[in-house]
């Protein structure tokens, strides 16, 4: 390693501004032994450490198979596309190398046909995105959403254009010898590394829908980037979930073979009918959308609990009267197949009362419902996991550890058996950051909170220039302080692209944040993780609260009355280190490189009023700490 990373070496050599640093050298020196053993690393390595490449390097030395999962979709491009072609050419290594997404991430040839043919858009606005949907078909060799730069990554014009794995027609497809999902996998199955992200790890390995479960015997090393985000995602893919909007999918698939091969069942048509009206009822009873409820709430709530149980008995019927079609065509039975899964997971949902393993809860949108089960704890299912291979595995982040300890991590996925190794950041926070809590804000519980962040906001951002990160912790709280922002800064004048989370794909927001050089990005948590910006384009990472977990999350809820029954400590065990985790991902957008300079506001008074403010205020990097306004807008405008 030493001889690799030198400064006369083979990095030096190839990339510009390539810096030494010795704690890079010393974490691939033991992710390199990791891998020869066969191993479980855990491994925190502070912003500026060189974390990409200390395991780049170890793993591009081996000739054997390797997964490479991160953290997000974007990291996950940026590695492909950047990172791991420098890696190569430095070591000058050939290695075929693949990316991999869940199928949602491709357009699908078979739905984009079939909803153009439909006419199930009608809009200007939507028939347009369609149209830029089949220029795009007709141009890339991926089929990968996020390329296509024209269409906003939160369009539903996506939802119709994109395959399941339920709906998946495999290779009765007409279009499967053109099919992206496909031609992703035969990379992925012939390469020798492949990057792939958490959830795809996850739904793969558990459902062999891609084909990571074909690799994953063949590998020698699995390395998990940002993995501090594996706790929640393993505890999604641990349990089950099913949407309205699966069953409406079943419902018009199936119509589609009825009308195709059994037209003479009436029966079927009339409760195709009856099924597709009782679950819009189900949608329609949810009065609140875009929040998250125990399950306990809903069945309380009797238009609701009327809705549900009409849908199971409809839902059976539809089972009742599929039973003589299903060997009709591979069609149907895949439907009839689909329609039992339904069930079971509804089954499982609506039973599950008591299993303080598991919770039951509802997420209400304005167009669909969710119904999930998740496990509170999957250190037991995880660990499992992980013994039945003989690959090594490592995991990697900024923030694993509080105070140089890693039971809380450890603890959630079951890793007693894993070495652990810290890195602390070689940057000068002292020199070049600043913390800056502002004065008189309100409690953050208060209506008018997210106006009053705006206000004490506004000034920095004038003497930033723009060049501002301003992180939020709700989508409601980001779309909130957008609209007071646009019409602040038309009084004021001033004058920077204000770049809002999901208007555009991330990929496009982020680079347009970088080319402007004084835009202001508004973002929720995909932008507090995942996310290089380095020079002037960013020298302002506004919070606007600590990142506690809602207190209505049943998940979070349930998780409480799990810990106090077992005579643990939720806040102190659980609520705090989770959010120390995640303010310092946060933080951690602020200073990306040695000459960065910059602010980070955090507004939230409890960080002085309350008990625990010290032990966060610990656990950020070491920048001098202000409160003075005045001084921090003078810190701004200072350019070096």
């Amino acid at each position: 390693m030493e001889e690799i990373f030198k400064l006369d070496g083979p990095l030096s050599k190839k990339i510009s501004d390539y810096k030494y640093r010795s704690d890079q050298v010393d974490m691939a020196s033991a992710i390199y032994e990791s891998i020869e053993s066969g191993e479980i690393l855990v491994a925190e390595a502070g912003t500026g450490t060189g974390k990409t490449f200390a395991y780049l390097v170890p793993t591009f030395l081996h000739n054997r198979k390797s997964i490479i999962s991160t953290g997000t979709k974007t990291l996950q491009d940026q590695l492909f596309n950047k990172d791991i072609p420098k890696i190569m050419h430095s070591l000058g290594v050939k290695r075929k190398v693949s990316l991999l997404k869940g199928r949602s991430n491709y357009v699908c040839h078979h739905f984009f046909h079939r909803t153009k043919e439909e006419g199930r858009f009608t809009s200007k606005e939507e028939i347009q995105i369609l149209l830029e949907i089949e220029k795009y078909i007709g141009k890339t060799e991926t089929g990968d959403r996020s390329n296509c730069e024209n269409v906003p990554e939160n369009s539903e014009v996506w939802d119709s254009v994109v395959s399941s794995r339920d709906n998946c027609l495999g290779s009765d497809c007409d279009f499967y010898n053109k099919c992206f999902v496909v031609k992703a996998r035969s990379a992925a199955l012939e390469s020798d590394v492949v990057v792939v992200n958490h959830h795809l790890f996850f739904a793969d390995i558990l459902l062999r829908d891609v084909g990571l479960s074909e690799l994953l015997p063949e590998c020698e090393s699995v390395v998990f980037d940002e993995a501090h985000l594996l706790p929640e995602v393993a505890s999604i893919f641990f349990g089950d979930s099913l949407s309205t909007n699966q069953i409406i999918e079943l419902i018009r698939d199936t119509r589609v073979e009825v009308s195709a091969q059994a037209s003479d069942s009436k029966e079927l048509s009339q409760v195709l009918d009856q099924l597709d009206s009782s679950v819009r009822g189900v949608i329609a009873s949810c009065l609140t959308n875009n929040d998250n409820y125990a399950k306990s709430s809903f069945i309380r709530d009797e238009s609701f609990s009327e809705a549900f149980e009409n849908m199971m008995v409809l839902l059976k019927k539809f089972l009742e009267q599929m039973e003589p079609h299903k060997q009709r065509s591979d069609g149907l039975l895949n439907c009839y197949s689909r329609g039992l899964v339904h069930m079971e997971k509804l089954v499982l949902w609506n039973n599950l009362d008591k299993n303080l393993e598991f919770v039951s809860w509802t997420e209400a949108f304005k167009k669909s419902v969710h119904f999930n089960r998740t496990p509170l704890n999957v250190a037991k299912i995880f660990r499992n996991h992980l013994e039945v291979r003989s690959q090594a595995w490592i995991f990697i982040s900024a923030t694993l550890s509080i105070d140089n300890d890693f039971t809380h991590y450890i603890k959630q996925l079951g890793l007693e058996k894993a070495k652990t190794k810290n890195w602390k950041s070689p940057y000068n926070y002292s020199d070049n950051a600043r913390l800056f809590l502002p004065r008189g804000l309100p409690d953050p519980n208060l209506p008018d909170y997210t106006e009053k962040v705006v206000d004490a906001a506004v000034p920095l951002i004038v003497a930033s220039e723009g060049r501002t990160f301003f992180l939020f912790t709700s989508n409601r709280a980001m779309f909130k302080a957008e609209k007071i922002i646009r019409e602040k800064m038309e009084r004021l004048n001033f004058h920077s692209s204000i770049l809002v989370q999901g208007y555009q794909p991330k990929s496009i927001i982020l680079n347009r944040f970088t080319q402007e050089k004084n835009a202001l990005l508004l973002g929720t948590m995909s932008f507090w993780e995942g996310v290089d910006v380095r020079g002037q384009s960013l020298s302002l990472v506004i919070i606007d609260r600590l990142p506690f977990g809602p207190p209505d999350d049943p998940v979070l809820q349930a998780r409480i009355k799990k810990m106090k029954k077992e005579g643990l400590n939720p806040f102190l065990e659980y609520q705090l280190p989770k959010t120390i985790l995640t303010l310092k991902q946060g933080s951690g957008r602020l200073i990306r490189d040695d000459n960065d300079r910059g602010v980070l506001m955090i507004c939230d008074p409890r960080l002085v009023s309350k008990s625990y403010g010290k032990a966060i205020w610990r656990s950020l990097p070491p920048m001098t700490r202000s409160r003075d306004q005045e001084k921090i807008e003078n810190f701004l405008r200072t350019k070096t």
